[in-house]
């Protein structure tokens, strides 16, 4: 399929290449490299080791730039090495596409148009999963990535898996810490944590059982995925919202972001002061080194606002954490029955409160509901009343 005249216009007006990373895809390979010289013939081809017939197929390309490793190493590294080499060659963009022959080239045209609306955006192809002959692993792992996608970045994504993508090559991250399948999950989770758009545009697809070759191993690449969700997650939680907050905090101006995002945000009072509960009880229990974790995910699940709950969990702020610690053990003290049940006084040490554990844990875990439950029922009052002032001075 040809493009028109408008077309080539507009590929013409993009610096743009395609990388194809390819793993003993011999029956598909040739078919697609024709489809892609139909658009343009910046074309990178990354052959990771194939055993197959591929060296053979790619004699006949020998006009494009191609990358041959010696032994198949992962397509995260695949495409690096892609990313790598149009660098060297000084492209601006880079249009990845499979080499399995799900992808139409003829969509190339539209990641073009939509990136001269939004320049400098990384774009993902969103596939149809409902559609005949998609396999149920590859929907299922799709919604897995778009929840951990969401979680991590706060951005909805309909298809976060698609290999047909077009990348900044200038903007995303220099370094990358992972090699096969789940690199593709890195690097946009990343990209994102920069600043950098990331969307999906809409893209056919094709899944044929009699051509396409799938080398995504279901136990081990989902336990790299997984445990790379881990690591994003928690990178996320101590560092990236935190940091983030704080940006936006100091950028509107504290006062400001205090009033709008907070107290004048959609949520309704009852929410609000649900996450100020939510925020006194983790911060006084005694979840010490996970309590932002905690924090984070019990705010995504009840969907509480994530800002008010962290502002309000550092009761635990360390000038406090004497106080918290006295008023857990007092309050436990009333109900662990101990010969001699620990009062913090000059006289305590460190030892004696490892020895009175149950004594701090049931009294801070008490002391975090008394207190959740009490800010939060005042927290609400104090909203309502605030609210209807508001009202009453626009009226």
């Amino acid at each position: 399929m040809q493009p028109t005249l408008s077309q080539q216009q507009l590929l013409d007006s993009i610096n743009f290449c395609v990388i194809v990373p390819t793993y003993n895809n011999h029956k598909t390979l040739k078919k697609v490299l024709d489809s892609i010289l139909d658009f343009t013939s910046n074309i990178i081809i990354v052959n990771d080791g194939s055993t197959d017939t591929t060296n053979e197929i790619l004699k006949q390309y020998s006009e494009l730039t191609q990358i041959h490793h010696p032994r198949n190493i992962g397509k995260g590294r695949a495409l690096r090495n892609g990313f790598r080499k149009a660098i060297e060659m000084h492209f601006e963009y880079a249009i990845t596409i499979d080499s399995d022959g799900q992808h139409f080239a003829s969509d190339i045209p539209n990641f073009i148009e939509e990136i001269q609306k939004e320049p400098n955006s990384l774009l993902i192809g969103s596939r149809n999963m409902t559609q005949e002959n998609v396999p149920k692993k590859s929907s299922f792992g799709n919604k897995f990535s778009n929840f951990w996608f969401k979680f991590e970045t706060g951005i909805v994504l309909e298809d976060t898996q698609s290999g047909f993508r077009l990348y900044p090559l200038k903007l995303i991250p220099k370094q990358f810490y992972t090699n096969k399948f789940e690199f593709e999950i890195e690097v946009i989770v990343r990209s994102a944590w920069k600043g950098i758009v990331v969307k999906n545009i809409p893209i056919q697809i094709l899944y044929d059982p009699a051509e396409r070759v799938s080398h995504f191993r279901p136990f081990k690449d989902f336990t790299r995925i997984s445990i790379l969700n881990t690591v994003l997650v928690l990178n996320a939680l101590l560092y990236i919202k935190p940091r983030d907050f704080f940006k936006r905090a100091k950028k509107k101006g504290f006062k400001k972001f205090f009033l709008e995002d907070i107290l004048e945000s959609s949520d309704s009072n009852f929410k609000k002061s649900a996450a100020i509960a939510l925020g006194i009880f983790i911060g006084i229990s005694p979840f010490w080194g996970f309590q932002t974790v905690l924090l984070f995910t019990f705010a995504a699940l009840f969907r509480l606002n994530k800002v008010i709950a962290y502002l309000a969990s550092n009761v635990s702020f360390p000038p406090f954490i004497p106080f918290v610690i006295y008023g857990s053990l007092k309050m436990g003290s009333y109900f662990v029955s101990n010969d001699a049940p620990l009062i913090l006084d000059s006289s305590v040490t460190l030892d004696d409160i490892q020895k009175n554990a149950t004594q701090y844990i049931v009294g801070s875990l008490i002391l975090a509901s008394v207190l959740a439950l009490t800010f939060g029922l005042i927290s609400y009052l104090l909203l309502t009343a605030f609210s209807s002032k508001n009202k009453t001075n626009i009226t």
